[in-house]
């Protein structure tokens, strides 16, 4: 059974041994690449890659590149706008990042809050860049208006 972070964090704060910790949870280390995680969640959401071409406001290439596993380490604010196309949570936008290999969303930072906030109420690539450009903060991908 599938636990999620939480759950592990507790129960290897229990463990008396790791090893014990680590053979009782092995299904639910990391098994998927970036890739096979992007596409998992093209499925689930039930969108195709050319949704989260439009709606990313990426290049086209630059998407099927991640997607088909070529990029393997996209920038930090290229997977968020992924993460915004997909229609993430800011949990589920948490796995993404931590499958891409780059820094999870802490809301310590204003422009990590911004992206959260955004995410947890869906808004687009371009009105997250103008709630950051508002904010005084940097945008997500440049200047997509």
């Amino acid at each position: 059974m599938q636990k999620d972070t939480e759950e592990l964090e507790n129960e290897l704060a229990e463990a008396k041994r790791v090893e014990d910790f680590l053979a009782d949870n092995a299904e639910n280390f990391r098994s998927f690449t970036l890739a096979e995680y992007l596409n998992k969640l093209l499925a689930e959401k039930n969108l195709t890659k050319l949704d989260v071409i439009q709606r990313s406001q990426l290049d086209a290439t630059y998407v099927y590149r991640i997607f088909s596993g070529i990029t393997k380490k996209p920038a930090r604010p290229k997977i968020i706008a992924v993460a915004v196309a997909l229609g993430l949570s800011p949990k589920e936008t948490n796995y993404l990042l931590y499958y891409a290999g780059v820094e999870k969303l802490y809301v310590r930072t204003e422009w990590d809050s911004i992206i959260f906030f955004a995410l947890e109420n869906q808004l687009s690539v371009v009105d997250t860049n103008e709630l950051l450009q508002a904010s005084g903060e940097l945008p997500l991908l440049g200047d997509v208006n």
